[in-house]
């Protein structure tokens, strides 16, 4: 699609954007993998006086971010788990760069919501959400964290794609699960939402 094909559906709920004081949420997939397409839409949104979201894992390279945010009012930022290691085992990519790329956002005072997918026993652990909130907590534009439940959606995709991956038979987190991870983030003076 182009531009223009993009923002034909787009303006078709201003109604709604005015009504709740929403926007465009730009997402995937990974919506830096186009980083060109993504700053024209976000560019013609703005020319339209249409607040803009990129929900994105900021697995990209700095001078990416660093052009989406120029035009961008709002990041959501998944931080999947603090420790190098477990993430890069469960989605194949350390998280150097995305922290890197999250504090880099931070210092430029661009509007962040820190989403955190809850996996029980992958990273719904108390060290890890401990740790989440000391990173975000170091932030100091970033006063909101979403956790959401995981759910398994993608389960069918996954097998298709990749014949299934064992993250794939995770449990959804329990209501009281993710009551306490909550409490947690509210203690370190965060507003939390769960769901998303």
């Amino acid at each position: 699609m182009t531009v223009a094909e993009v923002m034909t559906q787009v303006e078709k709920d201003v109604i709604f954007y005015d009504q709740s004081g929403g926007g465009a949420t730009f997402s995937g997939g990974e919506p830096l993998m186009q980083p060109q397409f993504l700053v024209a839409l976000l560019a013609a949104c703005r020319a339209d006086g249409i607040r803009t979201a990129v929900d994105t894992t900021c697995d990209a390279e700095p001078q990416i971010i660093r052009q989406v945010a120029e035009t961008a009012d709002l990041f959501l930022c998944d931080i999947k788990h603090m420790d190098t290691g477990m993430h890069r085992q469960y989605t194949g990519a350390g998280n150097e760069r995305i922290l890197e790329n999250i504090r880099m956002l931070a210092a430029i005072a661009r509007d962040i919501y820190i989403r955190v997918p809850i996996i029980p026993g992958l990273n719904s652990g108390r060290k890890n959400i401990e740790q989440t909130a000391q990173f975000v907590q170091s932030l100091k534009t970033v006063r909101r964290v979403d956790i959401l439940p995981y759910n398994r959606g993608g389960l069918e995709k996954a097998v298709r794609l990749m014949g299934g991956v064992d993250l794939m038979e995770a449990q959804a987190p329990g209501d009281d699960t993710m009551a306490q991870i909550a409490e947690t983030l509210r203690g370190y003076g965060f507003e939390v939402k769960i769901g998303g």
